[in-house]
């Protein structure tokens, strides 16, 4: 088993698992949300607290099995309004999307990324503050096809984080 955590480097990955989805460095045959876009349907079954990084795990009508790795803990979006890291109750309301479907994806610059739920969402725009000292934001795989994308500021849909 790969620890993923360890081997986040896009060049250890492609070594170590053997392939690479296509993308080059300058992300020339990227298509913002085709990914996570992927993510519509499936439910989500875990929220894992791991020390300074948070991974959500989903599952679905395939074998696919997703799992998003957030290296800046994301933002809660429900209708009472925004719950941020560190605030009461963050954790229950990550938790409280649990077992629901994603029902939309966005991923564009200038919003990050967005995964909602019928409840609410789990919005992921860090300010540059939040990102340092690590040099990534998310990192989204565990697709059949390998099909996996990392995302890091200044780099497609966080263009504005600088």
């Amino acid at each position: 088993m790969i620890n993923y955590r360890i081997c986040r480097n896009e060049d250890v990955r492609r070594r170590v698992l053997g392939h690479y989805d296509g993308m080059s460095s300058d992300h020339s045959a990227y298509v913002p949300n085709e990914l996570l876009g992927r993510l519509v349907g499936f439910r989500l079954f875990s929220v894992q607290f791991v020390m300074d990084y948070v991974q959500l795990r989903f599952d679905g009508p395939m074998k696919d099995m997703p799992v998003l790795n957030c290296d800046v803990l994301p933002v809660v979006e429900m209708q009472t309004g925004l719950i941020a890291p560190g605030q009461v109750g963050y954790a229950d309301a990550l938790r409280g999307f649990i077992p629901g479907h994603v029902v939309a994806t966005l991923e564009q610059t200038g919003h990050g990324l967005r995964i909602e739920f019928d409840k609410g969402a789990i919005v992921l725009h860090p300010d540059i503050e939040d990102v340092l000292p690590g040099p990534e934001i998310a990192l989204l795989d565990g697709f059949e096809d390998r099909r996996w994308m990392c995302w890091r500021p200044g780099e497609v849909s966080f263009e504005d984080v600088v």
